[in-house]
């Protein structure tokens, strides 16, 4: 058996990132070798003072000594040094800022070295610059972990869980251990309910190692550290080695296995009654309070003010495998509004923080209505009921799904002309890519990148086609995968098949990624026209406009690759389903494109 990973655990760098990898440097010589550094709290300076630092990091001047993963995203200089990295799409296990240094950007899960990690990056208020604030999407896309099967072995977050050292012995603590300051109720639920074997945190200014505390309806217990600030003037602990061994290779004793002075969930204490019969005082303007509701496992407790929370998973899946035993309410209710496109937070909380922002309605429809405006994630969106491409249609081919971002979803073509051809198809019912709004025409680039990324590394370019025309039910840009060697070709094979119609198509551009000829098709394009364009492997972009769509077949696209590639049996689609090879070659492509998938 391997030996366990050996990770280092940091507080708030603040820019320091000189004394911090000269110290990872040193307990690496003494200690060492450590599989990686995780940083968490304020990762960039409180001031431009401290901006050069990072710059000689992140241009390169200096080297990041072993692979560093960070969660606070914010402090001065944070959008220069992270512009660049946002347009790299989004990677749960981290998007490279520079050599051996991961932005971990949002929340996420993800594997290191074997180890289970979950994150928040993020603060539950933004800084001065209003930066490094987490969003409500990033807090249910963990809650929407919990069902998953196996346990976290490190959960990281910027802020202390509320309430943390509830429970412990903290008779050798620092004052500031119970200090609210630097806490947050929702990281609290967050903890309670994801149930790390260790949970690591900053931002508070102090190192504390809470006593390992039991979790509800869990064998295992967790440890807590609150790390300090780089260069802190206390001389606090700043830095923290542990070599955790993954859970999924644990035997069911081990996991069980509990240390001396284990205490009672800090998370459970405030709903326990006291001798008197009555609940734990707090203050009633405390946040603590607010939210300390939500782990009654009675269920008895109710939120003053208002009926207990709405469970996320049942209502944006319909199932929640925890059952009865889920502290929040299953409401069959709750959630016909949520696929009509409610607003979550306006069902769960009557009120939605997010403004003009929010792309969910903020009232209750009535049966049969559907709201104009879409949910373009998780699969809520307003179709018709037969539309192949929908994803609440019931002739969904769901075996075909292979990757679901934000606004698009990538799938395998049915009856598809070569392995690995897919489409990229809008969440939202819309009859082409090119006057979707700009955040989904961003998001598209970004699949567009990735696949052109996964097939390269196979020795293949990519053609992308669509053919629009008036009727179509739901836009879908092909992707076919084609030989190197015939890239070249591409360009002859379109404009003769062109000639054999008789007419030419228009040359709309010749970048190296197609972006600027995009633009240019996307600003020409009214939406009403036939158009038929082609995105070729060295940027051509072909196109051509008619009124008479039965000029080209609707296979036009495929057919010319067809006869490219001398698979001419295998122009239309009708003759290549398999619905067993389809589900093959889908598995197939998932596993391969995993860590090319801007939405994993």
């Amino acid at each position: 058996m391997s030996p366990p990973p050996r990770i280092l655990l940091c507080g708030d760098p603040l820019g320091h990132l000189n004394q911090l990898f000269k110290r990872v440097q040193s307990v690496n010589k003494s200690s060492g070798p450590f599989d990686a550094l995780l940083c968490v709290g304020q990762f960039f300076p409180e001031s431009d003072e401290g901006i050069d630092e990072v710059a000689d990091y992140v241009e390169g001047r200096c080297s990041v000594p072993i692979p560093t993963y960070f969660t606070g995203d914010y402090g001065a200089g944070a959008a220069r040094f992270l512009s660049k990295a946002s347009n790299l799409g989004f990677k749960t296990d981290g998007i490279e800022v520079c050599a051996n240094l991961y932005w971990l950007k949002g929340s996420g899960k993800f594997s290191l070295h074997g180890l289970s990690m979950v994150y928040l990056s993020g603060r539950k208020y933004p800084d001065a610059g209003g930066r490094g604030r987490y969003s409500e999407d990033d807090v249910d896309a963990l809650r929407a972990l919990i069902d998953e099967s196996g346990i976290v072995d490190i959960f990281m977050t910027n802020e202390w869980p509320s309430g943390v050292s509830e429970g412990a012995d903290t008779t050798d603590a620092l004052p500031a251990v119970s200090d609210p300051w630097g806490s947050d109720p929702v990281v609290a639920e967050l903890a309670a309910e994801l149930k790390p074997r260790y949970h690591v945190a900053g931002s508070k200014g102090i190192f504390y190692a809470r006593q390992p505390y039991s979790n509800t309806d869990s064998v295992h217990v967790t440890r807590f550290l609150g790390l300090a600030a780089v260069g802190n003037k206390d001389k606090q602990k700043f830095i923290h080695a542990i070599s955790p061994i993954p859970a999924s290779t644990m035997s069911a004793a081990e996991l069980q296995s509990k240390p001396l002075h284990t205490t009672s969930s800090p998370y459970m204490i405030a709903a326990k009654p006291e001798r008197t019969g009555e609940a734990t005082k707090r203050p009633a303007n405390s946040d603590i309070d607010v939210q300390y509701w939500r782990y009654d496992v009675s269920r008895k407790r109710q939120r003053q003010g208002g009926p207990e929370r709405l469970c996320f998973t049942f209502t944006s899946t319909g199932s929640c495998s925890l059952g009865e035993k889920c502290n929040f309410r299953h409401d069959t209710d709750a959630r016909e509004q949520y696929l009509r496109n409610v607003c979550f937070d306006f069902l769960n909380k009557g009120k939605c923080e997010r403004g003009p922002d929010c792309r969910f309605t903020h009232n209750v429809v009535d049966e049969g209505v559907i709201p104009q405006r879409t949910r373009t994630n998780g699969g809520r969106k307003s179709s018709g009921k037969n539309c192949w491409f929908c994803l609440s249609s019931p002739d969904v081919e769901s075996h075909l799904i292979l990757s679901l971002g934000e606004t698009y979803y990538c799938a395998l073509a049915k009856g598809p002309l070569v392995q690995d051809h897919v489409l990229l198809i809008p969440i939202e019912h819309h009859p082409d890519t090119l006057t979707m709004p700009s955040e989904a025409e961003k998001e598209l680039g970004i699949y567009k990148n990735a696949l052109s990324t996964y097939f390269k590394n196979q020795g293949k370019a990519v053609v992308f086609f669509e053919w629009i025309f008036q009727g179509i039910p739901h836009a879908n840009l092909q992707g076919v995968p084609i030989p190197l060697s015939k890239a070249s070709r591409t360009l002859f094979a379109f404009n003769f098949a062109a000639k054999q119609l008789e007419f030419e198509f228009t040359v709309l551009s010749k970048s190296s990624d197609n972006t600027e000829g995009r633009n240019l098709l996307r600003s020409q394009f009214d939406g009403k026209s036939n158009l038929f364009y082609a995105e070729l492997p060295d940027g051509t972009i072909l196109s051509y406009a008619t009124d008479d769509k039965n000029k080209l077949h609707v296979q036009f696209g495929r057919e010319v690759l067809a006869g490219l590639l001398k698979l001419t049996d295998r122009d239309n689609w009708k003759k290549c389903v398999s619905k067993e090879d389809e589900t093959k070659m889908a598995e197939n492509f998932k596993k391969g494109f995993q860590e090319f998938d801007p939405a994993r």
